[in-house]
């Protein structure tokens, strides 16, 4: 099963949401807001990923952080303290798929992990 991780709002997931239902694939959704950041997704994901691309530093609320906030993001372990705090600093949406972790949205990449999960059943 595909898990969509972020916030409902974000103009970002609503789009990657409506193409995962345009093309009938299956997914739970993780709302930051509401059931917080996991833990254990969030260091898999920066280890999956790299902190660098996780960490949101185009946003709003990262311009919203004070100089000395912001420098506080050295490493992956302090990056990820900071994006615990401030769940909005997380790039989004991060999406599991079996097998494989992507963060943001990008159709032509998703054609790529959707057309494996037709012989998963994962589509519905």
């Amino acid at each position: 099963m595909i898990t969509v991780y972020g916030i409902p709002n974000c103009d970002t997931v609503k789009k990657a949401r409506a193409w995962l239902d345009a093309h009938h694939i299956a997914y739970t959704f993780h709302d930051f807001k509401k059931a917080g950041v996991p833990a254990d997704g969030l260091a898999r994901w920066a280890d999956a990923l790299g902190w660098e691309k996780l960490l949101n530093r185009q946003g709003t609320t990262w311009r919203k952080l004070e100089a000395a906030q912001q420098a506080r993001a050295q490493d992956s372990a302090s990056a990820q303290a900071l994006m615990r705090e401030q769940p909005s600093l997380i790039k989004r949406p991060v999406l599991e798929w079996p097998g494989h972790t992507s963060v943001g949205f990008k159709a032509e990449e998703w054609e790529l992990f959707s057309s494996s999960l037709q012989g998963l059943g994962q589509t519905r």
